[in-house]
């Protein structure tokens, strides 16, 4: 059994999905829940190609916090296509403090899972993680 500073399993269905949004961009967006009873991290939600960043944001708990990733896309200033690999760490200032502790301790690990991450950005409210945040550090 895992415990604390080890972190928690990660559930192969995370790092498929994973896979499927970096290679072959089948969704915009995943969140990942932390099952405390299984001692896991699991799938909890997979966004649509066609998913809003707005969508994206409104899909996460206001008072719980979730692992995600969300796929970018921006042009940059000389006019390129580009996309970036979000992974966001929703911690709302409301969650309770032992599920704060618990994504704590898991993120590196489970972060480690997710080969392909670009940007990392820690949220304990809305506007950290804003468009114009996402913008900022796309680039």
């Amino acid at each position: 059994m895992a415990n604390a500073a080890s972190g928690m399993a990660v559930h192969d269905d995370c790092k498929l999905r994973f896979l499927e949004l970096k290679a072959k961009r089948t969704y915009r967006s995943i969140v990942f829940k932390i099952e405390e009873k299984q001692k896991q991290v699991i799938v909890e939600k997979l966004g649509e190609p066609t998913q809003s960043y707005e969508d994206f944001t409104a899909s996460l708990p206001a008072d719980e916090c979730r692992y995600a990733v969300y796929d970018f896309d921006f042009v940059t200033e000389e006019n390129c296509q580009k996309s970036r690999i979000f992974f966001i760490a929703w911690s709302p200032d409301t969650s309770r403090v032992r599920s704060k502790m618990i994504y704590a301790s898991s993120k590196d690990r489970f972060k480690r899972e997710l080969d392909g991450i670009q940007v990392e950005l820690q949220a304990t409210d809305p506007t950290e993680m804003g468009l114009d945040v996402i913008r900022s550090r796309a680039s």
